[in-house]
């Protein structure tokens, strides 16, 4: 059974650890990725963000957070699941309650930047209701791709 539960300090290694795996996979990881993941309080939860984490049998398998921009804005980031997880749709039960997060927050938007690499995430965004918009953000080198969806 997998649990859905709120960041706590000692998950920091298992936070950083199963995002670093997925980024250097297929990218290289960049500063920013390095400064997020390794103060999550600051870049997403101190100022009204969160970060989730999918749970099984005391194992951290999948994360996923939501950076505040203000405005009712939060960016949906650092959405993985670990390799021996896959298939068993941590992904969408992490999606879908990062947004049920997200519209507690008062949230009105939710955008995410990805790469069409990543086809697999492309496709979970769309079920979970994200649409393509125009990428206005260098946020990330390796983002070629924004999509958004409005709550």
């Amino acid at each position: 059974m997998v649990q859905i539960i709120d960041w706590a300090p000692q998950y920091q290694q298992a936070w950083k650890d199963l995002n670093i795996a997925w980024i250097s996979r297929d990218f290289e990881v960049e500063q920013i990725d390095l400064d997020t993941l390794d103060y999550p309080e600051k870049y997403f939860i101190n100022d009204g963000g969160a970060v989730l984490l999918a749970k099984k049998d005391e194992e951290i398998i999948g994360t996923v957070a939501l950076q505040p921009f203000g405005d009712g804005v939060l960016e949906l980031a650092k959405m993985t699941v670990a390799e021996s997880a896959r298939g068993l749709k941590i992904g969408e039960q992490l999606g879908i309650a990062a947004l049920e997060r997200a519209k507690e927050l008062g949230a009105r938007r939710v955008f995410l930047l990805s790469n069409t690499k990543a086809y697999q995430a492309i496709n979970l965004y769309f079920k979970l209701g994200f649409r393509c918009v125009p990428l206005d953000s260098d946020e990330f080198i390796r983002a070629n791709i924004q999509m958004e969806i409005r709550l």
